[in-house]
């Protein structure tokens, strides 16, 4: 197929969307703590009922999406996630939130899992990989952004009397006099307008690879059984346990310890987070081609738990720093975990790579654990269970025997290259 420009902005745009929505809870669960009185445990059931919607919906996502098409499956994970978006906006209570992020989470997970296939034909077999990177950056770019226009929401809405126009309808569509809540009105938009665009594209029929198609229910049982399989699934729990711990506890541990701002401070520190993901992620692209994945993934483990250790016991400018830094150091691991265990496992890459996509459901559990931790014990030494997290990468770092290892070159071919 001609490579479609059109419709390869359309998906970056759909990237963007996905993680200025995805990444938002972290500036705002100081905020949401506050506002409904929540204890950390309570306050983590927001990022666990969102991500649990990962962990189901992977794998039912492809399955649907095989059977009725990209469009179709777009448009009802945009149905769902306006619908998620608005019943917030409408009904600002603590049980409808909950609700509200699991019907958002099944829409970004069906998303996910659609938009590198249809990348891949929009854009060119031949440019897939420049269009994936792109991608990754324009997610890290958003993610970037999002508490950045948080802030600027608040500020706004704060203000008096309200100039701008958007702010003055977003101002008026609140209730209860939560501010905040502006932001699930301004997602609602997004998603509409989105739905809308869709409606008129024409998407070309994408003919999945052999590693990105679903199997059979007899296939995913085989793989659960391969201890590999169930290792490296391990890994990727840690690996979005680790993430979405930091990013979603991060602000309110900066308030409760040396009293930062969440909605300036709190907000910029995990804008930085984000950044900061994305520099490393290109960075890990280079160091790639110059050193062995299972090195860089040790490397970037024992790094990750000492700047995480100056976060938590340092003082306040060294956590607003080592926070952010955190992100920079743990930006690798994803990509080397999902690679490795793909090159651990000789067939079914496509059922196999569902079952490590349901693994994003570490961002569910971990935040609830460390919440729980964090009522009994204090949210300081609750997050010192992402020693843990990282221990287990680090041994998987060491454990891991692919079948084919990352080629390499010498610093002076790269520079050539």
């Amino acid at each position: 197929m001609q490579r479609n420009n059109f419709l390869v902005g359309v998906i970056l745009l759909i990237w963007f969307v996905i993680s200025f929505v995805t990444n938002i809870l972290g500036p705002l669960m100081p905020i949401i703590i506050q506002t409904y009185n929540l204890s950390l445990t309570m306050a983590a059931f927001l990022p666990f009922s969102f991500f649990l919607a990962y962990g189901i919906m992977s794998i039912p996502s492809g399955i649907m999406i095989e059977r009725i098409g990209e469009k179709k499956s777009m448009l009802i994970a945009f149905t769902l996630n306006f619908i998620g978006a608005m019943a917030f906006g409408l009904y600002p209570q603590y049980g409808i939130a909950l609700g509200s992020l699991f019907i958002i989470g099944i829409g970004m997970a069906m998303l996910q899992v659609i938009i590198n296939p249809l990348m891949r034909t929009a854009g060119g077999e031949e440019n897939f990989a420049f269009f994936s990177v792109l991608g990754q950056l324009v997610f890290g770019l958003a993610s970037f952004i999002s508490p950045f226009v948080f802030s600027y929401l608040i500020g706004e809405l704060s203000a008096s009397p309200i100039e701008s126009p958007l702010i003055g309808l977003l101002a008026s569509l609140v209730k209860d006099n939560l501010s905040w809540t502006a932001l699930y009105w301004l997602f609602s938009f997004i998603f509409l307008l989105i739905l809308l665009l869709l409606s008129f594209i024409k998407m070309p029929k994408v003919e999945l690879k052999e590693d990105e198609k679903s199997g059979a229910a007899v296939v995913y049982l085989g793989l659960l059984k391969n201890k590999n399989v169930l290792l490296f699934f391990g890994g990727i729990v840690a690996y979005v346990g680790t993430e979405q711990a930091l990013a979603n506890w991060m602000s309110e541990f900066l308030r409760t310890y040396h009293g930062v701002d969440p909605g300036k401070e709190g907000a910029q520190a995990v804008a930085w987070f984000w950044g900061l993901m994305s520099l490393g992620c290109l960075l890990g692209l280079a160091l790639l081609k110059l050193w062995d994945s299972k090195l860089i993934l040790k490397l970037a483990t024992l790094i990750s738990m000492l700047v995480i250790s100056i976060a938590l016991f340092g003082d306040k400018e060294m956590a607003l720093y080592a926070f952010p830094a955190a992100g920079f150091f743990i930006s690798v691991m994803f990509s080397i975990i999902f690679s490795l265990a793909l090159n651990s496992v000789a067939q079914h890459h496509g059922s196999f790579s569902g079952i490590l996509c349901s693994g994003i459901f570490g961002g569910a559990l971990v935040p609830l654990i460390i919440g729980s931790l964090g009522d009994m014990i204090g949210l300081r030494y609750a997050l010192v269970f992402l020693y843990l997290t990282l221990a287990y990468i680090l041994f998987l770092a060491y454990y891991a025997k692919p079948m084919i290892n990352n080629k390499t070159v010498s610093l002076k071919e790269l520079f050539k290259a």
